[in-house]
């Protein structure tokens, strides 16, 4: 997978451990960054929230943030990058939601729309907003590499 070495090479070079805070992925950044060998050096722990209830109960997204901008949204993202920080061990985090389809789009968010968040302690949790073409498999693909790579410029400091 697509900058999967770049970013453990990274993280192991800047001796930084990852947290993730996974939906609409399902842990699948979790699942690329543990098949590889020493992965235990640079990843914390995974959290799978796909429900609102298990984004408020493990990572502290606010139900007024949720109910104000949905689940897939900059705002939420934001809130689970941080609170997986909060919850872990980690020196930096990644969080992703989106709709990934084949159903659940709708105009405002269409099937495809995946947010990203970052944090990294000390500084400011940065956001993205992109929209991917493709089955629900390819969707959920390109989001894990967007992820990686976003990494990947957080500890370059981009």
């Amino acid at each position: 997978m697509k900058y999967i070495e770049e970013a453990s090479t990274k993280l192991h070079e800047k001796k930084m451990q990852l947290v993730t805070a996974e939906s609409c992925t399902g842990g699948w950044v979790a699942k690329v960054i543990t098949d590889l060998p020493g992965s235990s050096r640079i990843f914390d722990r995974g959290f799978v929230t796909y429900s609102n209830k298990a984004k408020q109960e493990m990572l502290d997204v606010s139900k007024s943030t949720l109910e104000a901008y949905g689940a897939v949204s900059e705002q939420v993202v934001a809130e689970m990058a941080e609170g997986a920080l909060k919850n872990s061990d980690a020196d930096i985090s990644l969080s992703i939601s989106g709709v990934a389809g084949p159903g659940g789009g709708t105009a405002e968010k269409p099937v495809g729309m995946v947010c990203f968040g970052w944090a990294k302690r000390q500084e400011e949790t940065k956001t993205d907003t992109v929209y991917f073409d493709g089955d629900r498999d390819l969707i959920r693909q390109q989001a894990v590499e967007f992820a990686l790579k976003g990494i990947i410029k957080i500890i370059k400091g981009e």
